[in-house]
């Protein structure tokens, strides 16, 4: 019976506990514009009443646009303006998003393509990390890689021309 007396002593305990503590009226006033908000779909609220005055706003996600397509584009030199560099090649592998050039997989492991290379449609031929993303760039067509245009490891942005190439 002591049992039964002690857990009906601490229940007692606890709903007391739970009566003492009262809700402001501003905090129950925040909750109802709350939920208002809520239901109604509502960006922005305002309130202004007996010398309060509340403003709620809801954050909005960050939008991040996220590239799609990871295989690489190519162009001709006579549609396109290039730097003078790459402009002494008749078609160029394009990068098809912004991030950071590997040849490789690894910087210990050797290039995915060299120069001189040919290489067969969906052969991968670099990454781009964009993001902490390693994405991988393949060949849209069988062709040879006559230049590779940017240093492993410096950044690109989409449309930098990464290899010189010539369709077989």
């Amino acid at each position: 019976m002591k049992k039964t007396t002690t857990k009906k002593t601490a229940a007692k305990a606890v709903k007391t506990t739970k009566k003492a503590v009262k809700e402001s009226p501003i905090l129950k006033d925040v909750k109802q514009l709350y939920a208002f908000m809520q239901d109604n779909h509502l960006d922005t609220i305002e309130y202004d009443q007996k010398g309060l005055y509340l403003r709620l706003v809801k954050a909005k996600p960050a939008m991040v646009p996220v590239p799609v397509n990871v295989g690489g584009s190519v162009s001709t030199g006579a549609s396109q303006n290039f730097a003078p560099a790459q402009a002494q090649y008749k078609e160029v592998m394009k990068s098809s998003l912004t991030g950071i050039f590997f040849r490789g997989s690894t910087p210990s492991a050797p290039p995915f393509v060299k120069e001189g290379a040919q290489v067969a449609k969906g052969d991968v031929i670099c990454l781009i990390e964009a993001m902490k993303v390693f994405n991988e760039v393949r060949a849209d067509f069988p062709c040879i890689i006559k230049k590779v245009l940017v240093e492993n490891g410096k950044p690109v942005k989409q449309g930098d021309a990464l290899f010189a190439i010539e369709r077989v």
